[in-house]
């Protein structure tokens, strides 16, 4: 009976030189696949996803994305599953990311896209150990697609969660399951249908060629394609459910509040050059309002939202720009909620701070960004990333961090706040509504990004924090979309970009703690701990395939066998024929 030949050791204990090509070759063929269909396979599954993201709404293309790349890494050995998930990578965030290069060149844009996909990698490693070992393969996968997404909003310089597969799916069947499990869950049932569909087919086609007779196929494995099937069904399933737990607010008391977009007067990293222009800008649309509602035609606000970097003049140290916003506040007669900056006690140090700046009293209640965004609000390591790019030194100051959620009491609204990319965050959008927050508020500054998709791609993050949360969101922008996002993640009106004005929405004032606020941190957890016992038991599976391998095989001559052929191994009365089981 055929076997393999037993490549022996040289002397050095290491294996012989023909061996290593002949891995290295194995490692090419599972990496290219028959005429290069797998790496073919991997870049259109990265495309496609990226494909799914505002301001597309091809919310589908997402499941496709996984879809292909499980089809790439299916029964691919772990190498071949690094190299895959790069190209994946690469082929998603370098578009998605194509707004970083638009006033600082190309260097950050690929050199970012590349380390996101970087980190991308040991997913398919661990997607390819799933397929090959474990039952229900899709759900393992995308359990590790979590723990890649956990990895990535963490680290380096406290991660960078960009590109979540939750925010492909403001306008997909899906989104109501964001309220039952949240964000994360959503991801996760993203992934997990595009996986399954990718088992399922697999599957599929293995049935059509036994039934061809050219490869009999045990009558046990139709159960596999019932149950690549039933996970298919299952992110859809929990979409329907999640309709029951998607708060609408139409039963919850409203109050007025009043988003204002002044916009600026370039767009680009030099927006703010003319920084009282900028301040005057806001003010003046506020003035406008406070006499639309003298005549009537506007109803009042109970509360006014400016955006983030409204005023890039300290109003606590400048008598000016205090002046300007106090002019406001009066006018208005209501509270402003300003986004500012305000220096710090050392020389270029500073922060990004919410203040709430009352009509009599002035400025009050303050909130500090709690995550300064790595090269664009500090620079890390900068005389080292200099050997890279000048461009590092565009970024001047240092704004420090805060250390408390923005939770604040104005005009007896609870209002939560967090600032431009602090949406993207699940923990701290969840610290103010656990804080008591019963609307959102985004303040952010898109202006950097002129006209790119970047400020579209925040408003989809936004739509699905709505529908997590249920809670109305409230986007102020300097230069745009400034937005009002309803608690069932639809978009209530919105301020087209580089445009003033200003919303007046009836903002409904809701209480109800969704079932994806209180799990979508836990669940996190829960499957990022389930990636190293799924690996563990892929370990001990090949292991103990390996041993029977040894133990049952007769006592006879070995024939070569290419790498990665099929090995057929025999017993006293019947034969198995299994995969090579090296990766």
């Amino acid at each position: 009976m055929p076997l393999p030949t037993v490549d022996h050791p040289t002397q050095s204990g290491q294996p012989s030189r023909p061996h290593r090509r002949g891995r290295l070759t194995r490692w090419r063929r599972d990496l290219l696949g028959p005429g290069g269909l797998r790496i073919l396979a991997a870049a259109a599954g990265g495309y496609a996803l990226y494909q799914a993201f505002a301001p597309s709404t091809r919310w589908w293309l997402a499941i496709v994305g996984f879809t292909l790349l499980g089809l790439a890494l299916d029964r691919r050995g772990w190498r071949a599953g690094l190299g895959l998930a790069f190209v994946f990578g690469l082929t998603f965030y370098i578009p998605l990311l194509s707004f970083t290069n638009i006033y600082v060149g190309d260097f950050p844009w690929y050199a970012l896209s590349v380390a996101e996909a970087v980190l991308t990698a040991p997913v398919g490693a661990l997607v390819a150990a799933a397929s090959r070992r474990l039952p229900l393969w899709p759900a393992w996968a995308a359990a590790a697609w979590i723990t890649g997404e956990a990895l990535r909003g963490r680290i380096p310089f406290g991660g960078f969660p960009w590109g979540g597969i939750a925010f492909s799916q403001p306008d997909g069947p899906l989104l109501p399951a964001a309220s039952l499990v949240g964000s994360v869950g959503l991801a996760f049932l993203t992934a997990l249908a595009g996986f399954a569909l990718a088992a399922l087919i697999g599957e599929l086609i293995g049935e059509l060629i036994g039934a061809l007779g050219a490869r009999p196929r045990p009558p046990w494995r139709s159960v596999a394609v019932l149950g690549s099937g039933a996970l298919l069904l299952v992110p859809f399933v929990l979409g329907v459910l999640g309709l029951s737990t998607m708060q609408r607010g139409t039963d919850a008391p409203t109050e007025t509040i009043a988003v204002i977009q002044g916009n600026v007067p370039r767009p680009g990293l030099d927006f703010n050059a003319e920084r009282r222009a900028v301040l005057d800008l806001h003010a003046q649309q506020t003035h406008q309002l406070a006499a639309e509602v003298r005549a009537g035609r506007t109803p009042a606000p109970t509360l006014v939202i400016w955006p983030e970097n409204s005023t890039d003049i300290d109003p606590y140290r400048n008598a000016d720009a205090n002046a300007v916003i106090s002019a406001a506040a009066a006018d208005i007669g209501v509270p402003i909620l300003v986004g500012a900056v305000v220096q710090g006690a050392n020389a270029g140090e500073g922060y990004n701070m919410g203040i709430v700046w009352d009509p009599v009293t002035g400025p009050g209640d303050t909130y500090t960004k709690r995550h300064p965004l790595p090269f664009g609000e500090y620079m890390p390591y900068r005389s080292f990333f200099r050997l890279f790019s000048d461009k590092v030194d565009l970024q001047r100051g240092t704004f420090l961090p805060g250390d408390r959620p923005g939770n604040f009491d104005i005009a007896g609204v609870p209002v939560g706040d967090v600032i431009c990319f602090e949406v993207v965050y699940d923990e701290l959008v969840r610290d103010v509504v656990n804080g008591g927050a019963q609307v959102l508020v985004v303040q952010t500054n898109n202006a950097t990004f002129g006209y790119t998709d970047e400020t579209y791609q925040q408003q989809a993050m936004s739509r699905v924090r709505a529908v997590e949360h249920g809670r109305s969101v409230l986007i102020s922008s300097t230069s745009g979309v400034s937005t009002v996002i309803r608690p069932d993640g639809s978009i209530e009106s919105s301020i087209p970009l580089f445009t003033p004005g200003y919303l007046t929405p009836q903002v409904p004032l809701i209480q109800v703690t969704t079932p994806g606020t209180v799990l979508g941190g836990p669940l996190e957890w829960l499957l990022a701990l389930a990636t190293p016992v799924a690996l563990a038991i892929s370990i001990l599976l090949a292991r103990r395939r390996r041993r029977a391998g040894a133990d049952g095989a007769p006592a006879a001559t070995a024939s070569p066998t290419a790498p990665g052929s099929t090995i057929t191994t025999g017993g006293p009365t019947a034969a198995t024929t299994t995969e090579d089981p090296t990766p």
